[in-house]
């Protein structure tokens, strides 16, 4: 506990899933959390109530990070309320809705996922490192989808793997202000948007097919980004961390 007292960290896409348990994690090591969201504001706010009971310190803001110009504006009044940051944990993506094939796919389906996964991360740690203290922490959540064969999965894993280009080139670019800069790399991480799609037996057959015996949670995520956010993990930088229970 208090590893990351007086820090100031965003969480992008914080208000649910494993964006929630990264700012509850990071807020119980004392940093503040500035919850990032697009749409589930009534998440965000009661996240940010939750962490404040429990004697944490946590914000919310609202930006679409698809849109350069909310990218523009939410930083505009983090600037105002703190002046910098410490820590980005760049988590909002969206996910291969519909499974789009490259024989079925739209030009639409493609920009959705490009816009947010990939330029809207690149152009918020652009702005996120101008505005970052230097020996700061840039930690991205990817996917392990990068290393699948999947059907369907072509465009969302190509964005993620881009992303993980980002990081290893990121890391040497940043070197010189000892910010790190790393990505995490979760298997089946078991949210309430994944429940919701699965039956109880899908669930227990995808848990079995884990070598550790169960599919990921957001706090075994959120545990490997507090590390990479702390002095402990000071000398990890342009890594990719695989996190799936030896699935991957």
């Amino acid at each position: 506990m208090g590893k990351l007292v007086n820090r100031i960290a965003l969480v992008t896409g914080g208000g649910r899933g494993i964006g929630k348990g990264i700012a509850v994690r990071l807020a119980a090591e004392g940093a503040h959390v500035i919850i990032n969201y697009s749409r589930s504001r009534a998440d965000a706010e009661a996240l940010a109530d939750a962490v404040r009971a429990e004697g944490g310190s946590a914000s919310t803001i609202c930006a679409d990070l698809s849109d350069l110009a909310a990218i523009a504006t939410m930083f505009e009044a983090i600037k105002r309320e703190h002046s910098h940051i410490d820590i980005l944990v760049n988590n909002a993506a969206r996910g291969s809705s519909g499974m789009p094939r490259l024989d079925t796919s739209t030009p639409e389906q493609f920009e959705a996922m490009m816009s947010l996964n990939m330029r809207g991360l690149y152009f918020t740690t652009q702005a996120a490192v101008r505005l970052m203290r230097d020996g700061g922490r840039v930690i991205s959540i990817s996917s392990s989808s990068t290393m699948a064969r999947v059907p369907g999965l072509s465009i969302y894993a190509g964005t993620k793997a881009a992303v993980e280009a980002f990081t290893r080139i990121w890391a040497a670019e940043l070197a010189s202000r000892r910010i790190t800069v790393n990505a995490v790399l979760p298997g089946i991480t078991d949210t309430d948007l994944l429940r919701g799609s699965l039956t109880p037996e899908m669930a227990r057959q995808i848990g079995e097919s884990v070598p550790l015996g169960r599919m990921g949670t957001p706090k075994d995520m959120a545990g490997i980004v507090a590390f990479l956010a702390s002095e402990d993990g000071g000398w990890i930088t342009g890594q990719n961390l695989v996190a799936a229970g030896g699935a991957a």
